[in-house]
């Protein structure tokens, strides 16, 4: 299986709600002591452990699925599991489905123009900013205090949810770790 985390690359990105993709799987390289396979070759940092790989994408969120088809094609990988963020969802919920639209999320129909929609997406949820206009900065901003008081909950929840997936259907796991609404205090 392969899962994708997506994000940006650079260091000015990384605590941004766009990252969170990144974010889960970091926390996945460590839990699993995976071994980093490439950069270049993939378009993205690679790793492996067992019979699964892990993907950060480096092509930036909007090319997303070069790097995601580069992999799955390569090491001719049927299954792929999506982690992004999502503004249709309230902070901290996680939610899962197969298919489905993009919600205007660039790194989805990169991924969807690349390999199809038939991949698996765990959806971690980033609120809406107050006004339309106001999305591109929201998404590349840092999580606030309050929000980044309760990422490593969200994210330790979100690497069983996908460490589930590895071994069980999408209905069990869904069933198992969607979060519906997270409170923040």
């Amino acid at each position: 299986m392969l899962i994708v985390g997506l994000g940006n690359p650079g260091s000015s990105y990384e605590n941004t709600r766009h990252n969170i993709g990144f974010m889960v799987i970091d926390e996945l390289i460590s839990r699993q002591n995976a071994s980093k396979i490439s950069s270049s070759t993939f378009n993205g940092e690679l790793y492996k452990f067992s019979n699964h790989f892990l993907l950060k994408p480096l092509t930036f969120m909007n090319l997303s699925g070069i790097s995601v088809a580069k992999v799955k094609k390569f090491y001719k990988v049927d299954e792929v599991i999506l982690i992004h963020d999502d503004l249709d969802l309230p902070f901290g919920t996680l939610r899962f489905k197969k298919g489905g639209g993009d919600g205007g999320h660039n790194g989805l129909k990169s991924t969807d123009e690349h390999i199809t929609k038939e991949y698996i997406r765990v959806r971690m949820g980033i609120s809406k900013p107050e006004h339309k206009g106001e999305v591109s900065s929201y998404v590349l901003a840092d999580f606030n205090e309050e929000e980044k008081s309760h990422l490593k909950i969200w994210i330790d929840q979100a690497c069983e949810a996908v460490q589930d997936l590895l071994d069980n259907s999408l209905e069990d796991v869904s069933s198992k770790h969607t979060i519906k609404k997270f409170q923040l205090k």
